[in-house]
């Protein structure tokens, strides 16, 4: 039985799968863009995003830890240095996974698994990434206030 068991295995045993999610998280790095399996791509956000954030600060400690993940100098260096500081204001959420139907093969659901920066074609050079947030007034308290000192200033005149 696999009660608590809260990640998949993916078929794999733990080195195994160890090994894959970094040399996976390796070529993601690499190319900002790859095709996977959807079941692979759902375990690389997992496996990925918390390196992302530790990315954030540059510390010998934390870049320890992510070479202790994926032992590959290249990867980290690129981690740390490019990728990092795109994501700097970023409260996390740094891939987007884009299912693309089934393999023709074995009949295998795809997906392709991006860095949310580095995709052009939904983040233009130009425009600035919408920064959102949980927390604050709703738009229409904004707009009722709105309205209450354009009124007030009216009337002053």
């Amino acid at each position: 039985m696999r009660h608590g068991k809260k990640f998949n295995h993916l078929g794999r045993k733990t080195a195994h799968r160890k090994a894959m999610l970094a040399n996976m998280t390796c070529s993601l790095i690499e190319h900002k863009r790859i095709n996977t399996t959807v079941a692979k791509a759902k375990a690389l956000r997992v496996f990925v995003e918390p390196l992302i954030t530790k990315s954030k600060s540059d510390t010998t400690h934390n870049r320890r830890i992510v070479f202790s993940y994926l032992r590959d100098k290249y990867a980290v260096t690129e981690l740390f240095k490019e990728i990092s500081v795109k994501v700097a204001d970023r409260p996390g959420g740094y891939l987007r996974i884009i299912k693309l139907g089934n393999r023709q093969g074995d009949n295998a659901p795809m997906a392709m698994v991006e860095l949310v920066d580095y995709n052009e074609i939904y983040n233009p050079k130009g425009k600035k990434a919408k920064k959102s947030t949980r927390r604050g007034k709703s738009k229409k308290a904004d707009s009722a206030q709105v309205e209450a000192t354009s009124t007030e200033e009216k009337s002053e005149e």
